[in-house]
């Protein structure tokens, strides 16, 4: 047991952890889509990061294929943190356009978004976004 924090420690360095630029998390069904389209969305993922050599470098992201994001409608779902912005219908065909757009040029398709919610900012949202943000003091 003693050695599980090195084990750890190991693993996480091997996969580059600590490194990513991005978060990238994709659902696989059943209740967004069926599982074969979940599994078809993930596997063009795979390799269009594995394509534009997004595994390391400065926009490096690491990819985590999920059972649920509880937005059981209209999948596939995925989500880029730590932007936080919410995607639906993310077939493969749409993957290609993901990457190259929102993974290395840095621009949501806002089409294709349903929410945000950035990690890292006072409630979960941007300075002042949001139903609830105060207005902005112009002086």
């Amino acid at each position: 047991m003693a050695d599980r924090p090195e084990q750890l420690k190991a693993v996480a360095a091997k996969l580059g952890i600590g490194s990513y630029k991005r978060h990238v998390l994709l659902c696989t069904g059943p209740n967004c889509c069926t599982p074969e389209e979940g599994l078809t969305a993930w596997e063009a993922l795979k390799g269009q990061i594995k394509q534009h050599d997004l595994g390391t470098g400065e926009n490096a992201c690491y990819r985590t294929k999920v059972g649920c994001l509880r937005i059981c409608c209209h999948g596939p779902t995925l989500v880029v943190y730590p932007e936080g912005t919410w995607y639906h219908g993310m077939s493969a065909g749409r993957i290609p356009r993901l990457v190259r757009e929102h993974l290395l040029g840095g621009k949501p398709i806002e089409e294709w978004v349903f929410a945000h919610n950035p990690l890292g900012s006072e409630g979960g949202r941007g300075e002042g976004e949001g139903p609830d943000a105060a207005p902005q003091d112009e002086g």
